[in-house]
């Protein structure tokens, strides 16, 4: 807790801690609500850049050498991107102010070679330096060694074996296409054609980058040294099996694993949106329709492309490309703040705004189109919404249950069915423990982290508190009208009071981090009628007021993914953190204690003259670990939103 609230005294705002008047906290929220209007499109939606680490630009350019079809200048500008990035010991970082990745820096050195420079030139010799110091390039990860094999870089033999025959396997078998998460099977199925057929990258100029190894590839024979638990060497030698009994497999076997490979990407293709409307999948379905004879003429072919470039972020001397977009998760979030602001308000052009945002949404809402997520609840009707502007196969129970709450909090009769059909698949999607996976109940196979391909650790999408907990905050406040939803949201709040940490916090599986978790957590039981006395918040409540910083601020870093005792914890705050802690603390009952006082005047201080505020860091994880992104939206709606719970919650 901060010792030094007292010095922040002196206003008119009715508080003593604080050092802002009531009509400067007006003032931050007017300027800040204009700026994010001005920012809707005019159909209705938001969408914000979605940024990863340098892995996606690289791969990009990987993408065009492969293919042959290379776009100069294009080439130039991602590479001037990449150079950019460069951390000053030579390595690329996962996300901002983190250390080096092995496999993001020999992609990224890759991709610059191939768009022209010189192996001598500065920034090439520090990042070669850098990986060799790490064990050079037989070190990267599994899907950089698949990218170096189809490039002839490694021997096949560096990969894990990843035979189309997967596709054939019977449900019941330890290892099923359904039993990974959607993101591992839309990756997985087209790069299983390309893996068994040892598909050879076109790579016009023939570069490669035997400079990166210590061993020449052909000789290395630790490619798999990672593998440490028993089970991970059991499955290793099954693997090794599987690939001496390859030449074995009756060409007919292969012919018809192919077929139902191709036909189970095609049919998810998703038109201009992607297969899986994520890039990795549709590169890997793009240069899979490639190998498998599509004409460079085809409609399919040129629509995976376009839904490929769609994601490019392109500027006047660089461009990056994105993982994917997020409008239906930023426009539900943006309407959420929009709707704090103006509780007690009656501001036309915001009330335009978010009816229109709303009627955007439900005219995207999903109900009875073919979707993976019916294997394991076939009788239930659809209802949710997607993360991107289109992926029908694949709708995310997270960004349904925060869209079903906006429209809920519009009062108004015209969204009633999109809310009851929201809340009936959300409520049929719950997992057999209580809780709620992304985009699939019950996907908790948890041996098959352990396979080679599964060096990410995020073959899976188990239930998780983040998104349980923004569940119980839409099934908690319709239970208070409606019965039906009791049950589901009892067991919830019994599974999030499982997940909750020692000291009080929980963990953020989807942002970073348990700043994240626990915010979503006790926004979830405010709205299910849970007693602000509850010890489990009263818990959280101290953790959060413990990792407030002596700015007034909170700040968390992605480290505390890879160490866990510095949850909550970081060198500097920001207005993204601030911004939850405040909405937690609030959602607690925490109105005009000192910590709040003092998150609020943190973030009138560091308003910026547009409006907005600026973090620049990453804030959220695709995968923990291994993969991180920066919603540059997060910085622009969460502040706004704080700052109008707060003054709605002083005015009453």
């Amino acid at each position: 807790m901060l010792t030094e609230t007292s010095s922040l005294s002196g206003s008119d705002s009715g508080h003593p801690d604080s050092c802002y008047s009531s009509s400067s906290l007006d003032r931050a929220i007017a300027l800040a609500k204009i700026r994010l209007l001005g920012l809707q499109n005019h159909d209705g939606y938001w969408v914000f850049e979605l940024e990863a680490d340098c892995t996606i630009p690289a791969e990009y350019i990987l993408m065009m050498h492969y293919m042959a079809e290379i776009d100069k200048p294009l080439q130039a500008k991602i590479a001037n991107f990449l150079r950019g990035k460069q951390s000053d010991d030579g390595g690329y970082p996962l996300y901002t102010g983190g250390e080096g990745d092995i496999s993001c820096t020999i992609k990224a050195y890759y991709a610059m070679k191939l768009a022209g420079d010189s192996p001598d030139a500065a920034h090439m010799r520090r990042a070669r330096v850098w990986i060799l110091a790490r064990g050079g390039a037989a070190k990267a990860n599994v899907f950089t060694r698949i990218m170096l094999a189809m490039f002839e870089q490694v021997p096949w033999r560096a990969t894990p074996f990843i035979p189309v025959e997967i596709m054939l396997l019977p449900n019941w078998f330890p290892f099923h296409i359904d039993k990974v998460s959607y993101w591992s099977r839309t990756v997985m199925v087209p790069l299983s054609i390309l893996c068994s057929y040892k598909v050879k990258a076109r790579n016009p100029l023939k570069i490669g980058i035997a400079e990166l190894f210590v061993i020449p590839a052909e000789r290395e024979t630790e490619y798999f040294s990672h593998v440490k638990t028993r089970l991970g060497k059991a499955i290793l030698v099954l693997d090794r099996i599987g690939r001496l009994m390859e030449p074995l497999i009756p060409a007919f076997v292969r012919r018809k694993a192919t077929a139902k490979a191709q036909d189970w990407f095609m049919a998810r293709l998703n038109a201009y949106d992607g297969l899986g409307a994520i890039f990795t999948a549709m590169v890997n379905a793009y240069e899979a329709m490639d190998y498998l004879g599509l004409p460079a003429d085809n409609q399919q072919r040129q629509i995976a492309r376009a839904a490929i470039d769609g994601l490019l972020v392109v500027k006047d001397d660089q461009a990056y490309c994105q993982p994917c977009v997020s409008p239906i998760w930023d426009t539900g979030l943006a309407v959420l703040a929009l709707q704090e602001v103006d509780r007690y308000d009656h501001d036309r052009k915001s009330q335009y705004a978010v009816k229109t945002a709303l009627r955007w949404l439900a005219a995207r809402q999903l109900s009875d189109e073919p979707g993976d997520w019916r294997v394991q609840r076939p009788g239930l009707a659809g209802g949710g919404w997607a993360f991107q502007f289109g992926n029908s196969y694949y709708p995310d129970v997270d960004d349904t249950a925060v869209v079903a709450y906006a429209m809920m909090q519009a009062d108004t009769p015209e969204f009633a069915d999109n809310i009851q059909r929201a809340a009936g698949w959300i409520a049929g999607m719950q997992s057999a423990d209580g809780g709620y996976g992304a985009f699939d109940a019950d996907n908790t196979h948890y041996y098959l982290n352990q396979i080679p391909f599964a060096d990410h650790g995020a073959l899976l999408d188990p239930p998780t508190a983040d998104v349980s907990g923004r569940c119980v905050m839409l099934l908690g406040k319709l239970g208070l009208r409606q019965l039906e939803y009791s049950d589901v949201v009892d067991s919830c709040v019994a599974y999030l009071r499982k997940q909750q940490e020692s000291d009080g916090c929980w963990f953020g599986r989807w942002g970073s981090n348990y700043i994240y978790g626990t915010w979503s957590v006790l926004s979830g039981f405010e709205n299910a009628g849970i007693d602000r006395h509850d010890p489990a918040i009263r818990k959280a409540v101290v953790w959060l007021k413990s990792k407030q910083r002596i700015d007034g601020g909170w700040g968390e870093g992605n480290a505390g993914y890879h160490d866990s005792s510095i949850r909550g914890e970081f060198d500097s705050s920001s207005a993204f953190h601030t911004s939850l802690a405040l909405l937690a603390l609030l959602s607690a009952g925490e109105n005009g204690c000192p910590e709040v006082e003092s998150g609020v005047a943190y973030l009138l201080k560091t308003q910026r003259a547009d409006g907005f505020w600026r973090d620049d860091g990453f804030n959220a994880p695709g995968f923990p670990k291994f993969f991180y992104l920066k919603y540059h939206g997060y910085d622009k709606f969460f502040p706004l939103w704080a700052l109008g719970r707060y003054r709605n919650e002083s005015e009453r």
